[in-house]
This record gives C-alpha cells, structure tokens and sequence, in this order.
C-alpha cells in the first residue's frame, strides 16, 4: 500500500492531548504504524548522570498513530484526507477536500 503521509509533510492532530496542533513529520514507521511530528506528544525522559552526558530532564517528541494524524489541506489549511490519481502517467497524492496535488 502506498504512504498516504510521508516525511515532510505538513499535518495536524485530529485526537488526544496535542488535539488541534499542527507540525511537520520527521520520521515514519510503517510498521508500526507510526510517525514522529515536530512540537507534538513530547515527552520528558529523565537521564542519570554520566561521564559522557550532564543528565536531567530531556525532551523529545514520541511517536503519534497515524490514524490520529490527518495532512493540511495547501488551499484552506484545513485537516484533509488523502486520495490517490494518476496524472500524465504517474501516481501522485491529491487533498480530497480541494482536489490539490499534494506532490507534483
């Protein structure tokens, strides 16, 4: 099955604690079903001391389920779902709200 997102894409989150946030994916797991999005569903993990680092309290972004996250529409900025067409022989992804070509 092809990705409906894919890296770099531009997203919002349709559920939970980061509900109506907007950010860029900047990985993706497949397999898991899963993609870690700039400034969304950060966590704070608490590190030990060591020689190498200082420790303390890291942030960083977990991943987020990719049912929960839904692409901006480029024409209205809106959550949009996304299709799949063929355009001059090749496959591309369109906003189904509007209709754009997402990739060109």
């Amino acid at each position: 099955m092809a990705a409906k997102l894919k890296k770099g894409d531009k997203v919002v989150v349709l559920t939970g604690k980061d509900k109506g946030k907007e950010g860029e994916i900047t990985a993706v797991m497949p397999k898991d079903g899963k993609a870690v999005v700039s400034g969304v569903n950060v966590v704070i993990r608490h590190t030990k001391q060591s020689q190498n680092s200082q420790g303390g309290r890291i942030s960083k972004e977990a991943p987020i389920q990719l049912s929960n996250l839904a692409l901006v529409d480029p024409k209205d900025g809106g959550p949009t779902r996304v299709g799949f067409r063929m355009e001059d022989g090749k496959k591309v992804r369109f906003a189904k709200k509007s209709g754009e070509v997402i990739d060109a």
